[in-house]
């Protein structure tokens, strides 16, 4: 593996804004015994969990503070991590308050209330002077879209999420001008701002109209420096979670999280909930089977606008979301970024060449991706 002190080095200055004496958590997942991934999946999740390792060691040498915490693989993205995790983040005291208060446990399988998220929030603020300062969440599966994050970030902790991340990335899709990449990507989302809906099209026959009434798109431009930051790394996207029960229209899905499906799937969507899938590629039953464990998994999620000009790789989502002219369109979870929907799933589908165009509350349009060129 390439020596990486100089990425490690990048990343925690330049993303996360790291400061002398601040506590540095770094955790990363284990393929489980009944797990079955490719053989280049099980590479590269072995390198991620390495390299983890090896950024916490960096920390600590580099600024005396760099804790690793690993454990087996969650069900799915959106799924919330185990207790251990939990305990390495905001300290002892603060887990016993939530176990005491009977919140834990139904924090971990996502049935809490909002009274009941909101004083569990009340508890990890009291006690945040224990939470960690910079988490770097290096596990396969994506922790973004959780309780555990959103507590996380609401103790002022800096978060960078990099799901389904590949060690190479340290020294492409992470190597953009992240000043410029910034520029690019407020200047989308203030365009997309100014839309009650949005329509977004492709070659393929995705057609789907979305609801964003009420709605703010967001930035994620990898500079994660101010307290409670929260973003994906490798970064560069614009952000939404549209408004429940409205959008509608059919999204045909090529590209899976880490592969190209052998038979695209045809997903059509009315009232803002995926209510029929066409096709035949193995992924039909994961979704399928994830519809059936929680009717919130169909919810229509987000819709994101990649900005990263160094993003490339189509097969692996976390940088294919990222490439520069490209949309994706996500199911399950969106409490965690301006929705109402909680769910302990969230997948997102990158979709190639899109047109995508801004339709504002008098009609007006301004079409802001042209063919995948973006014209913003």
């Amino acid at each position: 593996m390439k020596n990486l002190d100089q990425a490690f080095r990048s990343l925690f200055e330049t993303n996360m804004g790291i400061r002398a004496g601040e506590r540095v958590l770094v955790f990363s997942d284990l393929i489980r015994p009944d797990e079955e991934p490719s053989a280049g999946d099980r590479d590269r999740r072995t390198r991620l969990q390495a390299t983890a390792r090896e950024a916490a060691d960096f920390a600590a040498r580099a600024w005396g503070s760099g804790t690793f915490v690993d454990f087996p693989a969650t069900p799915a993205s959106g799924a919330e991590p185990p207790r251990e995790l939990w305990l390495a983040t905001f300290g002892a005291e603060a887990l016993a308050h939530l176990e005491g208060a009977g919140l834990l446990d139904r924090l971990l399988v996502k049935s809490a209330t909002p009274e009941e998220v909101d004083r569990a929030r009340e508890i990890v603020v009291e006690h945040k002077e224990s939470a960690a300062d910079i988490i770097i969440a290096m596990s396969n599966n994506s922790t973004s879209h959780t309780r555990y994050r959103a507590l996380a970030c609401a103790t002022g902790t800096r978060f960078a999420s990099l799901p389904h991340f590949d060690p190479e990335m340290f020294h492409t899709s992470m190597t953009v001008d992240w000043q410029v990449l910034a520029d690019r990507t407020a200047r989308l989302a203030t365009a997309v701002n100014r839309a009650d809906w949005v329509r977004v099209t492709t070659p393929n026959g995705t057609d789907m109209r979305i609801c964003k009434q009420g709605r703010v798109a967001k930035e994620d431009d990898g500079l994660l420096t101010a307290p409670g930051s929260f973003g994906n790394l490798p970064a560069g996207e614009a952000y939404l979670a549209p408004l429940e029960g409205k959008s509608h229209g059919v999204m045909v899905i090529e590209w899976g999280p880490t592969r190209r499906l052998d038979e695209p799937l045809r997903l059509t969507v009315e009232n803002g909930r995926v209510v029929s899938i066409e096709g035949n590629d193995q992924h039909r039953a994961k979704l399928e089977a994830k519809f059936t464990e929680n009717d919130n998994c169909r919810n229509f999620a987000e819709l994101g606008i990649g900005t990263n000009d160094r993003a490339t790789r189509p097969d692996n989502v976390l940088e294919a979301e990222k490439i520069m002219g490209t949309i994706h369109l996500a199911l399950g979870d969106n409490s965690g970024f301006g929705g109402t929907v909680s769910a302990p799933f969230h997948e997102d589908y990158v979709f190639y060449r899109p047109t995508l165009t801004a339709i504002a509350a008098d009609g007006s349009v301004q079409v802001i991706i042209d063919d995948g060129r973006m014209l913003i």
